[in-house]
C-alpha cells in the first residue's frame, strides 16, 4: 500500500460574487478530481488552531501531524531549515521578502504595498538584487552592526538571520495580508508592554527596511524592471520571525518512509525537520508556470522506494495574493489535469490519497483565512458511494475534524 498527499495551497475560498456567488473550487473545471471525489470521503478540517495565524506554516505543520500550539515558533525557522540554515540559541530568523512599493515621492511609511513578491520576481534576479543590497556600502555596515546576514533563496523568499535579537513583544506583519494599503501601519514595531530590547530591535529592523528602500528604489536593476513593464523590487520586508524549532520524526510516529516535493522552502523545512526526504524538481517555481509533469514524475519515482509522498502546489495561493482570479481558476484546473490525474493513473499498486487546501486564501481580501477547509480521502480499493464533488459545500456536509493533526492517522488507517 502506498500513500499520497496533494496540497493545493490556498485553493479553498469563500463565495465570490464575480463568479456567480460560488467558490473557485465550485467553478473550476476539474472532471477527474470530481470523479474520484464521488468515490471518496469528502469532509472538512480545521487545519489552523484557533488563536494562531492562518498560513501555510501553521496549517502544513498540522497536516503533517505536528501540533503548532506546541512546536510553532514562527514561519521563518521552518524556511531556514528548508534552505539548509541551522539556527543556534540566540538566533532569530526572519523571512526577508522582496516587495514592490508604489513609486510616489514620499517616505516608506506612505508608500503603498503593491506586491508581496515584487511582481513574482524570478529567482536569479531576486538573488542578484538581495546580494547587491547586502553588499552596498550604505547598507552592509548597518546589517553587520545588527548581527544580520541573509541567505538568498531562489524566489522572492529570502531568509535573514540575526544574532542576539528577541521575538518577545515584536510586531511584524505579513505583507501579503495588506496589499494595496500604505506600509506605515505594518512596519516593524514593539507592543506597548514590550521590553526596551524589543523596541530597540524593532527600530533596527525598521532602519534596515528604510535604508533598503532608499538604495533599491532607484537601483539600476529596478530601473530596468520598470522599463520592461515589471514591478520593481524596491523594498525588503521582515516578517515570520522565530527561533530554532524541532519536530518529531515522521517515520517514528507513523512507521512510514516518505518524501516531500515542493517549490517552497517552508515545505522543505518541515520535511527535513521531520526526517522526510526532500526532492527538488528542476523548473518548480511556486508559480502558475511550475513544472507539474516533473513533480508527478518525481513523486511516482519516490513511491518505488518509499511508502509516502507529498506534492505541494503553491500556484492557487500566489494567484490569489496577486488578485488574479482567472489564474486561481487555471491553477485549480491544472492541479486536476496535470497533477491529480497523471498521479492516479500512474499508480500500479493499491494506494490511499489525501487531497486538500492547507488553508483558505480569499479572493475578497487577497489574504489568508483560518476557517475549516474541505479534504478528501480516496482509497483505490473502495468506492465510498458518497457521490459528492470536492468543494467547500461538500466538505461542510461531511464530518468535521477539529484538529489537522488527525489527517495523517486517517490517511494511514486501513
Amino acid at each position: 500500500m502506498k500513500y499520497i498527499l496533494i496540497i493545493g495551497d490556498g485553493m479553498a475560498d469563500n463565495p465570490v460574487e464575480r463568479i456567480g456567488g460560488k467558490t473557485p473550487l465550485q467553478v473550476a473545471q476539474t472532471p477527474f478530481l470530481d470523479e474520484i471525489a464521488r468515490k471518496s470521503y469528502v469532509n472538512c478540517v480545521l487545519t489552523v488552531p484557533e488563536g494562531l495565524p492562518p498560513g501555510s506554516d501553521t496549517a502544513i505543520l498540522s497536516i503533517f501531524g505536528n501540533d503548532p500550539r506546541v512546536c510553532y515558533t514562527g514561519r521563518s525557522p521552518l524556511e531556514a531549515a528548508g534552505c539548509g540554515v541551522s539556527l543556534v540559541d540566540g538566533d532569530v530568523s526572519y523571512r526577508c521578502n522582496m516587495v514592490a512599493l508604489s513609486d510616489e515621492a514620499v517616505p516608506l511609511a506612505e508608500r503603498t504595498i503593491l506586491s508581496h513578491s515584487a511582481g513574482s520576481i524570478e529567482g536569479e534576479e531576486s538573488i542578484e538584487i538581495i546580494k547587491a543590497l547586502f553588499a552596498h556600502p550604505d547598507f552592509a555596515p548597518h546589517a553587520e552592526k545588527a548581527g544580520m546576514i541573509v541567505h538568498p533563496a531562489a524566489s522572492f523568499r529570502h531568509v535573514a538571520v540575526q544574532k542576539g535579537a528577541t521575538t518577545a513583544g515584536m510586531i511584524l506583519t505579513p505583507p501579503h495580508d495588506h496589499l494595496g494599503e500604505p506600509a506605515g501601519g505594518y512596519l516593524p514595531r514593539a507592543s506597548v508592554a514590550a521590553s526596551p530590547k524589543a523596541s530597540a530591535d524593532a527600530a533596527v529592523l525598521l532602519d534596515l527596511m528604510e535604508r533598503a528602500h532608499a538604495i533599491l528604489d532607484k537601483h539600476p536593476l529596478n530601473e530596468k524592471r520598470r522599463a520592461e513593464g515589471k514591478l520593481p523590487a524596491n523594498g525588503i520586508w521582515f516578517w515570520a520571525e522565530g527561533t530554532a524549532v524541532g519536530l518529531e520524526s515522521f517515520s517514528d510516529k507513523y512507521g512510514k518512509t516518505g518524501a516531500v516535493i515542493s517549490a517552497v522552502p517552508l515545505c522543505h523545512g518541515i520535511a527535513r525537520l521531520s526526517g522526510l526526504d526532500v526532492v527538488f524538481v528542476e523548473g518548480a517555481t511556486g508559480e502558475l508556470d511550475t513544472n507539474y509533469a516533473g513533480k508527478v514524475a518525481a513523486a511516482l519515482a519516490v513511491l518505488n522506494t518509499h511508502d509516502f509522498v507529498a506534492i505541494h502546489i503553491e500556484a492557487p495561493d500566489e494567484c490569489t495574493h496577486n488578485g488574479d482570479l482567472p489564474g486561481k481558476l487555471q491553477a485549480i484546473e491544472w492541479l486536476d489535469e496535470k497533477v491529480i490525474r497523471p498521479m492516479v493513473e500512474g499508480m500500479t499498486e493499491d494506494f490511499r490519497l489525501l487531497i486538500l487546501s492547507d488553508h483558505k486564501t480569499l479572493t475578497s481580501t487577497r489574504g489568508h483565512d483560518g476557517d475549516p477547509v474541505p479534504y478528501l480521502i480516496y482509497d483505490s480499493r473502495k468506492d465510498s458511494g458518497r457521490g459528492l464533488p470536492y468543494d467547500e459545500p461538500s466538505g461542510e456536509q461531511g464530518e468535521y475534524l477539529a484538529e489537522g493533526t488527525q489527517l495523517m492517522p486517517l490517511l494511514f488507517s486501513e
